[in-house]
C-alpha cells in the first residue's frame, strides 16, 4: 500500500529529530528527495507515495526514529560503546598525517581497503562545488580518499543514494557521521544486501551538525566574500588545523579551531545531535576521534602539534581491518585505556550523561523522541550528578516551551 505522506518522515520532522542523514530519500526510489531548510540544514521532501517496503526501512533505519543498538558482543562501556581494542595513532603517510583532521587515521584506513582489495569503493563526503557545501564522493583510489580527507562541519546527506549502491554488484567502505552509521547499520536489518555491499563501517566522535549559517558566519568574520571564494577547509593543514578560506585570487584567512568550531559553529548545531545518544559512533566497525592532549586540570588543550588519532575497533571486521593496516606499515598506534578517553573527551562524556535528562524534559512536555533501547542511556545517567541532571532537564524544558530548540 503506498502513502503520500510518510508516517515515519511526518512524526521526524514535526519533533525536529531529522539529522538529515538521506536514508529516507536513499530508499524512496526518487519519491522524497533532500533539500536545505530555511535554518540551514539537509532536510527531506517527500514528492510522492512510498511503498510499504520503503516506509518500513525508514522506520527501522531514520536516526529520527530509532537508534541502532550497541554491538553486546564485544566489551561496552556506557560512554564509549563497544570496543574489542583501544589504541592511540596517526598515519604514517607524513602528508596525510598534516592534511587530515587529526592523525588521518581514517583515510589511512580507507586507503588500505582498497589497496588490499577488501572494498571496490569508499563513500565518503568531500566539499561540493561550492567549497562551503558537501557532496558524496565515491573514491576508487588512494589519492581520491585523500583528496576528501578532512572533516566538513556542514550538513550532509551520505545515504542520499544508498539504494542506488546496492543495486550494484560492488563492494563499498563506508565513513559518515555516526548517526549515518546507524542508520545504515539499521537498514541492514529489513534489506540483507547492506552487510554484502558494506563490509566496513567507519565514523567518528561527532560534536553535532552545525547548519550553513555557522559557515557564512565564519566567513563574515573572516572578511571573504563568499562570491570569492574558491576553497573552504573547516580543518587540516596541522592539528587540530584552522578552518581556511581561499580567494579566487589565492589568497586566504584563516581562523583557529577552537575559534571556528567553539566559538561560532558549535552555535548552531541541530536538535536532533542535542539529544543524541551514540555521538562516537558505536554502531561502525571503526570509530576514530582527536585524541586531544590535557592539561594539568585534564581539560583538552588545541595547541597545534603532530595529530594524533583515538582509535576504537568494536567488531571483528574493524580490529581485521586496524591489524592489517598496522601490520603493512599504513599506521602506528599503542595501545590506550579505557579511561583515557574520559580525558580526551570529556563534553561526550558529559553530552551522554545528560541525554536521559534531555529525553524527560521531551516526555513531560509531549515531545517525541527517538527509540534509544540498546544504547546505554540509562547507565550513562547514573554517573551524572543532580545538579548537572536537573539543570539540564530545566534547561532543556526551557528551550522547548520556549520554541528555542
Amino acid at each position: 500500500m503506498s502513502q503520500l505522506t510518510s508516517p515515519t518522515l511526518k512524526r521526524v520532522l514535526a519533533g525536529d529529530l531529522c539529522s538529515g542523514c538521506g536514508l529516507c530519500a536513499g530508499v524512496s526510489g526518487g519519491a522524497i528527495t533532500i533539500g536545505e531548510s530555511p535554518k540551514g540544514y539537509n532536510r527531506p521532501v517527500q514528492h510522492a507515495p512510498i511503498g510499504g517496503a520503503a516506509e518500513q526501512a525508514i522506520a527501522r533505519g531514520c536516526p529520527g526514529s530509532a537508534v541502532a543498538p550497541w554491538n553486546g558482543a564485544a566489551d561496552c562501556d556506557p560512554y564509549w560503546g563497544p570496543h574489542r581494542s583501544i589504541s592511540t595513532g596517526y598515519a604514517t603517510d607524513p602528508e596525510l598525517r598534516f592534511q587530515a583532521s587529526s592523525g588521518g587515521m581514517i583515510s589511512a584506513l580507507l586507503q588500505h581497503a582498497i589497496a588490499t582489495g577488501l572494498v571496490d569503493e569508499v563513500i565518503q563526503i568531500g566539499a561540493a562545488d561550492d567549497p562551503t557545501r558537501t557532496a558524496v564522493r565515491r573514491s576508487a583510489s588512494g589519492g581520491e580518499v585523500a583528496a576528501s580527507a578532512g572533516s566538513r562541519y556542514s550538513p550532509s546527506s551520505p545515504l542520499a543514494f544508498v539504494g542506488a549502491l546496492l543495486e550494484e554488484d560492488r563492494r563499498f567502505a563506508f565513513v559518515g557521521k555516526p548517526c549515518d552509521a546507524s542508520a545504515l547499520r539499521q537498514l541492514g536489518t529489513v534489506d540483507g544486501r547492506v552487510a554484502e555491499r558494506f563490509p566496513i563501517i567507519l565514523s567518528f566522535f561527532c560534536g553535532g551538525i552545525p547548519s550553513h549559517r555557522g559557515t557564512q558566519q565564519i566567513l563574515d568574520d573572516l572578511g571573504v566574500a563568499k562570491a570569492d571564494l574558491a576553497g573552504f577547509k573547516y580543518r587540516g593543514d596541522g592539528w587540530p588545523g584552522f578552518a581556511t578560506a581561499t580567494r579566487r585570487d589565492g589568497s586566504s584567512e584563516r581562523m583557529s579551531y577552537e575559534e571556528s568550531w567553539g566559538g561560532r559553529l558549535s552555535k548552531h548545531v541541530q536538535f536532533r545531535c542535542k539529544i543524541c545518544p551514540d555521538a562516537v559512533g558505536g554502531a561502525a566497525d571503526i570509530a576514530c576521534a582527536d585524541a586531544w592532549y590535557g592539561d594539568e586540570s585534564g581539560y583538552p588543550q588545541f595547541e597545534e602539534t603532530d595529530g594524533r588519532s583515538l582509535l576504537i575497533a568494536r567488531t571483528e571486521a574493524g580490529a581485521a581491518l586496524i591489524d592489517s593496516a598496522r601490520a603493512a606499515g599504513r599506521i602506528e598506534t599503542e595501545p590506550c585505556p579505557l579511561r583515557d578517553i574520559d580525558l580526551m573527551q570529556p563534553s561526550q562524556a558529559r553530552r551522554k550523561r545528560l541525554i536521559a535528562s534531555r529525553v524527560a524534559a521531551l516526555a513531560v512536555t509531549a515531545q517525541p523522541w527517538p527509540d534509544y533501547r540498546g544504547v546505554a542511556v540509562a547507565a550513562a545517567a547514573r554517573k551524572a550528578g543532580f545538579g548537572e541532571t536537573l539543570k539540564s532537564f530545566l534547561g532543556m524544558g526551557r528551550r522547548i516551551v520556549m520554541g528555542k530548540r
